[in-house]
């Protein structure tokens, strides 16, 4: 599967990075930044220092500084001040490319019909432009799936909204609404369940090779903001989980549903809105709840046993 990969890393973010390496059948063509969990061009320098870490060789480009239509705002509380944990290092050798990264996933579209995948890790913001460049962006990808939104489970950074699309509600709007055939939600209500208990973080500390020194640095400093949250050892693997689900979706269950996300509310900003009653019909929920919108695969339940076993391998190798 050939993967465009959008991501603002951010710890998780960089561990997805590394679950995608050490797949045989998944190949980074290109990344892009945005601003999320750091600002966009600290996220693109934390892209190339993972992919050079793991030997990937694709060209990064700086995404948007900030959301559509509100003002930034960043999650280095969770990531710390480097999105790091303190462990990125020296400078990486390589640099970013000259293009945006919403040039840069038009321009790959265009050029490669049907053939990339969309991983999209962080705030759409960098989607949303895209489609804004390229109305036919939804035709022109294989199929997207995008870590975000919180469907019928509370928000992580609000009560209703998870941090993904309440960092910029609007592109996450565009986006649903833009007509994707083939989109996938992974969203709080699948991620929450992957977590990494103390015994698996232990065995992972086992490990000894670059990659897993350096997931373990990340997995001591993430299992830290965890562990105080949540009382015990443990840390919760948002996109590495939506990284595994790209490339074995059997790995969850679906429901599929047209989605919006909620933009006036007070207390309800970036919610994901939809319309579950089984008396709803197809239509009436396509009509009123999702606006004629394309429905998409949200994922529900989860193997997680399967999965944490899948990453620890990815970390092994």
């Amino acid at each position: 599967m050939r993967i465009i990969l959008d991501t603002d890393p951010g710890v998780d973010d960089a561990l997805a990075i590394m679950y995608l390496a050490a797949q045989e059948d998944a190949e980074i063509v290109a990344v892009g930044s945005v601003h999320g969990n750091v600002g966009a061009p600290l996220a693109a320098r934390n892209a190339l220092r993972v992919l050079e870490l793991v030997g990937i060789d694709a060209p990064v480009a700086v995404g948007a500084a900030r959301p559509l239509a509100q003002p930034l705002q960043t999650a280095e509380f969770v990531h710390g001040a480097d999105g790091l944990g303190g462990h990125a290092g020296a400078e990486p050798r390589g640099t970013v490319v000259s293009e945006s990264a919403a040039e840069q996933l038009v321009r790959l579209a265009r050029a490669h019909p049907g053939e990339l995948t969309l991983l999209a890790l962080g705030p759409l913001t960098n989607i949303a432009l895209a489609v804004l460049l390229e109305p036919d962006l939804p035709t022109l990808l294989r199929s997207v799936v995008v870590m975000g939104g919180a469907v019928t489970v509370p928000g992580n950074i609000t009560p209703y909204a998870d941090a993904n699309f309440f960092h910029d509600p609007e592109a996450a709007d565009l986006v649903l609404g833009a007509g994707f055939p083939d989109m996938t939600l992974v969203g709080l209500d699948a991620t929450e369940q992957a977590r990494a208990g103390s015994d698996w973080l232990t065995a992972v500390g086992t490990l000894d090779n670059p990659r897993a020194r350096f997931a373990n640095l990340l997995f001591e400093h993430y299992a830290g903001f965890y562990s105080q949250m949540f009382g015990v050892h443990t840390c919760t693997l948002h996109d590495p989980l939506a990284a595994a689900l790209l490339l074995e979706p059997k790995l969850a269950t679906y429901r599929e549903m047209p989605l919006a996300i909620e933009l006036t509310g007070t207390h309800t900003r970036g919610q994901v809105v939809s319309d579950q009653r089984l008396i709803a019909s197809d239509a009436y929920i396509a009509t009123k709840a999702g606006e004629g919108r394309a429905p998409v695969k949200v994922a529900e339940t989860v193997d997680v046993p399967r999965f944490l076993d899948q990453m620890f391998e990815a970390l092994k190798r």
